[in-house]
């Protein structure tokens, strides 16, 4: 099978099929998502507080994220995957933002990169603009911007008639702007259903919902909150798993059986003794 293209996600999303994403951040989980079926990967910032240890996204560099896209491109040979642009390295200057995008698929092999756009956030659109130019694929994000957390206080829904910082009004036309600007297709991150239909019904390119309701074209959940991996719940997200009980259960039976001395066995050994 050869790996998903713009053009194929467009025939589903033509075809009026919801297009599927999940976050991964290894080849392991990467082989798994993809042998799975779902259309696109994102390596997400998002692994800054999923599978890096850090408190949010904010301290993940662009090493990290170059490392942890190219071990998912490694891990995967159908999806669509996307590399997320790590909070500062882009947007300071264009030359820089041209160059680090550029990385992902030079080094990284990512089919796309994903940046996140603040209402009316002129400058990433003009990114959005050279890097489409130059042939690099973006993927809009709009809603709530996780890397702006210092500055709009946290994470609440986007788009209601009380959130003076995002009317809805704003997010409907910074997403137009977006695909204007070549963006294939938009994220749209904690926005209030109303406000997601609209985006959609106002843009030609695929939108894809987290946390946004029913009337988008497609959905992108975090891996680690659909399997039960060392998280919280959370109402935008769904569990389809358990891993936290079945790693414990695995790890707890191996020390009782390295303990007992149950294991290792004749079985597990090189050249095994033969007891007398």
């Amino acid at each position: 099978m050869s790996r998903t293209t713009i053009p194929d996600l467009y025939e589903k999303h033509e075809g009026g099929e919801p297009l599927t994403m999940l976050t991964a951040y290894d080849a392991p989980v990467a082989r798994q998502v993809d042998a799975a079926g779902v259309d696109m990967i994102l390596v997400g910032d998002s692994a800054g507080d999923n599978h890096l240890g850090y408190d949010d996204t904010l301290p993940v560099t662009l090493e990290e994220a170059l490392s942890n896209t190219a071990a998912v491109v490694r891990g995967t040979e159908e999806a669509f995957v996307v590399a997320d642009l790590p909070f500062l390295t882009y947007g300071t200057s264009m030359a820089e933002s041209v160059e680090n995008a550029g990385r992902f698929l030079k080094e990284a092999g990512a089919d796309a990169v994903k940046l996140e756009t603040a209402p009316y956030g002129e400058t990433t659109i003009e990114i959005v603009d050279r890097l489409t130019e130059l042939g690099v694929p973006v993927q809009g994000h709009v809603g709530l911007t996780p890397q702006r957390k210092n500055e709009i206080g946290g994470a609440y829904v986007q788009g209601r008639d009380t959130d003076t910082s995002s009317p809805g009004e704003a997010l409907v036309e910074t997403a137009q702007r977006l695909a204007d600007a070549g963006a294939f297709s938009i994220v749209l991150e904690t926005v209030s259903e109303g406000v997601a239909r609209e985006v959609t019904e106002a843009v030609d390119v695929p939108t894809i919902g987290i946390g946004s309701g029913r009337y988008v074209d497609g959905q992108v959940l975090v891996v680690s909150d659909v399997l039960g991996l060392g998280g919280e719940e959370y109402s935008l997200a769904k569990q389809y798993a358990d891993l936290d009980s079945e790693i414990r259960r695995a790890v707890e039976q191996y020390v009782e059986e390295v303990e007992s001395g149950e294991f290792p066995t004749r079985d597990n050994a090189f050249d095994p003794v033969d007891e007398e």
